[in-house]
């Protein structure tokens, strides 16, 4: 879906680069990568914090049903100017906050400067990179969860 927001970050081109790099590091990871784009909060979400809603988008999404723990949602909230990495228990047991900390600032540099696109892409290359190391595909991996990008 092409929602008309999101003509003002990404190209369409743009949005299908993202999608198949997820599929692409999912390759090599049993980890499972989604993407969430939403405009502004709604009124009856104005009290949540920008983690109680990428906790709310991540059950809805199903995220914490992957078998070994292992889902991860970037959400991105444009009018608001925030976003949040949220990752299942299985992803949280290995990897630290600080490491997340590190994935946090890059995006917000790389944000700050208008280059949306350039610092998704990096962030998920951080992520594949501690992916990769903590969490390599299994012979039995299927993709559990599809890879195109929620955009509300």
């Amino acid at each position: 879906m092409f929602i008309n927001f999101v003509k003002k970050y990404f190209s369409k081109e743009e949005l299908d680069s993202i999608t198949n790099h997820i599929a692409e590091i999912e390759k090599y990871t049993s980890g499972e990568i989604r993407i969430c784009f939403k405009r502004k909060t709604v009124w009856a979400e104005r009290k949540l914090t920008i983690r109680e809603l990428a906790l709310k988008e991540f059950h809805k999404l199903g995220m914490q049903n992957t078998v070994d723990k292992t889902g991860i949602l970037l959400y991105i909230l444009f009018d608001d100017r925030k976003f949040e990495i949220v990752a299942d228990e299985g992803i949280n047991a290995k990897i630290s906050g600080e490491k997340w900390n590190i994935i946090t600032n890059h995006l917000v540099s790389e944000f700050k400067s208008g280059k949306y696109k350039s610092g998704i892409i990096k962030a998920l290359d951080e992520i594949k990179a501690v992916l990769i190391k903590d969490f390599p595909r299994k012979s039995d991996d299927k993709n559990e969860l599809p890879n195109d990008i929620v955009i509300e």
